[in-house]
């Protein structure tokens, strides 16, 4: 293709998308013109695609997971052809979030693909201190970067510590990143979800020692079990569901945190008297920092995370329009879909 246009998915409204010629942008100043070669399909985009997504405006050009070859260095810190990620949150950098070193929460946040346009097309620009390049990093490790430090942020917050048990609720990718990076930080980490086949996930590729499919088993029961009569000293919630976060608040030990990384849009209510009893801790984990990345670039650099675990599907860019639908269902298998260029 000519380096004077290019083909964008663009989600039109919720339930449908558009293939469209757009211009390749124009790098201005710290910024760099990058290729993309793959993309990760995340909850985001499924629950955008749906209409689900409560910071979100159509049309809107989807995906931020991203791996990307440098087209146009720029200010010479990146070499043309050099492969890269990038962390897709553009922060304001003067408000009291940016000031205090937490951009990933700043009060003017816009992320890529959901508050802007995203990476579902062949050219973008990114701000040159956002990329994070390669090293050893092959393109299908650094397509799983930003899933993998979403996880990585909430096990920070959570603050966990060797030994301790910590229940994940959900265990799409971004609770599989939790999981793996709770493990990695010496955690007896304990899977909660409704799907057999990410639970057997969770066993066989993770090492998780405890699952629990709340269908046909009695949750506090076996997490009584499991700890001993404690309870567990960490939740994270990386489910978005508004029932199971709500349940959750009944799996805290006395002293716990609870980190709710998913999103939903309604209200949460809990009891004050159990929750005070508790002196509970509760947190949101949001995006990830610049940290986080370099956290999750060197346990893949070092092989502490199976990467080649994680892609399950492969997707050619032309036709995901079209199996987009298919690979949001619950029946679908999928653990990280990625879109190829």
């Amino acid at each position: 293709m000519a380096l004077d246009n290019m083909n964008a998915l663009v989600c039109v409204e919720p339930n449908r998308f558009e293939y469209r010629m757009m211009p390749i942008p124009k790098p201005q100043a710290d910024q760099v013109l990058v290729k993309i070669l793959q993309v990760g399909i995340c909850g985001t985009d499924y629950h955008a695609f749906k209409g689900n997504q409560p910071f979100f405006d159509y049309p809107r050009i989807l995906g931020h997971e991203v791996a990307v070859q440098i087209v146009d260095g720029g200010d010479g810190a990146f070499v043309k052809g050099e492969l890269a990620t990038f962390m897709p949150y553009l922060a304001c950098g003067i408000c009291i979030a940016c000031r205090t070193g937490r951009n990933n929460c700043c009060a003017a946040m816009q992320v890529a693909g959901v508050h802007i346009d995203g990476a579902l097309r062949n050219y973008m620009v990114v701000p040159s201190h956002l990329l994070i390049k390669a090293g050893s990093l092959t393109v299908d490790q650094l397509v799983l970067v930003e899933p993998l430090a979403i996880g990585a942020h909430g096990v920070r917050r959570a603050d966990v510590k060797n030994g301790e048990y910590v229940l994940v609720m959900g265990a799409g990718p971004i609770g599989l990143a939790t999981m793996q990076f709770a493990i990695i930080a010496g955690a007896e980490v304990i899977a909660l979800d409704v799907n057999d086949d990410r639970l057997d996930f969770c066993r066989r590729y993770l090492g998780v020692n405890h699952v629990i499919n709340p269908k046909r088993e009695n949750v506090k029961e076996n997490l009584m079990r499991i700890t001993g009569g404690d309870m567990p000293t960490v939740v994270l919630d990386a489910t978005g569901n508004k029932l199971a976060i709500h349940e959750g608040f009944d799996y805290l030990a006395h002293g716990a945190r609870y980190v709710l990384i998913g999103l939903q849009k309604e209200m949460l209510s809990f009891s004050h008297p159990e929750f005070h009893r508790r002196e509970a801790t509760l947190m949101s984990s949001r995006n990830a920092t610049k940290e986080d990345f370099t956290h999750v670039t060197s346990c893949l650099s070092n092989g502490l995370i199976n990467s080649k675990s994680y892609i399950s599907h492969r997707i050619a860019f032309e036709d995901l329009a079209g199996r987009f639908e298919s690979l949001s269902r619950s029946d679908s298998q999928v653990i990280k879909a990625v879109v190829e260029f």
